[in-house]
């Protein structure tokens, strides 16, 4: 019995999140309510607080989980949250490796964009998310250091800015690939994205 509950538990948290994020795609961050959010996932207020202290906490939730949860980062005491497989291609450093880990980001990319995109949004009204999104960017700029440094390549000043430069353009892609006019398929895109990353990693 105790099992079924958690379970239940576990289940309302996650609509909670779903939900949430659904209500701020469609609203926006600073026109959703938690009343909003409640009745997208078919509860009330009351039950929203039992498991979120306020929609700041929800939208934490949704970069710290779900975000976390589709690049398969996991949490780590030394940068927040850790993706081993970054950290692993580049320390590999191939064109091959780098290639091959940017489709598989690709691949989620329509799932990740607009956490990322509510997340900024939520920074600008929030006074309690500030700068939500570039602190889980700093991240995954960790992990690149961290795999150059494994790998021993550039010198130990040139890592921290190298990962800056190379997440700013992965951002920026994935922000807005499919609205710009950038005369280039998506196949393409990645090809010459890999192609910056693995000079840039050098």
């Amino acid at each position: 019995m105790a099992n079924l509950r958690e379970a239940q538990k576990r289940m309302t948290r996650r609509l909670l999140l779903e939900s949430g994020l659904e209500t701020f795609k469609t609203k926006g961050y600073a026109a959703t309510t938690v009343d909003d959010i409640a009745t997208a996932a078919g509860t009330t207020r009351v039950t929203f607080y039992a498991y979120f202290p306020s929609r700041s906490e929800l939208m934490k939730a949704l970069i710290d989980e779900q975000l976390n949860e589709a690049l398969q980062r996991v949490r780590s005491p030394e940068h927040g949250s850790t993706a081993q497989d970054l950290v692993a291609t580049v320390a590999d450093g191939t064109p091959e490796a780098i290639t091959a880990w940017l489709r598989r980001t690709a691949e989620i990319w329509p799932a990740i964009r607009p956490i990322i995109r509510i997340g900024r949004d939520a920074s600008v009204v929030d006074p309690e998310l500030p700068d939500l999104v570039e602190r889980w960017l700093e991240e995954a700029i960790s992990d690149i250091e961290d795999g150059l440094e494994a790998a021993g390549r550039l010198e130990p000043h040139q890592r921290h800015f190298r990962g800056v430069l190379a997440m700013a353009e992965l951002d920026y892609v994935a922000q807005h690939w499919d609205r710009a006019d950038w005369k280039l398929t998506r196949d393409q895109m990645i090809d010459e994205l890999a192609a910056s990353w693995a000079r840039l990693l050098h």
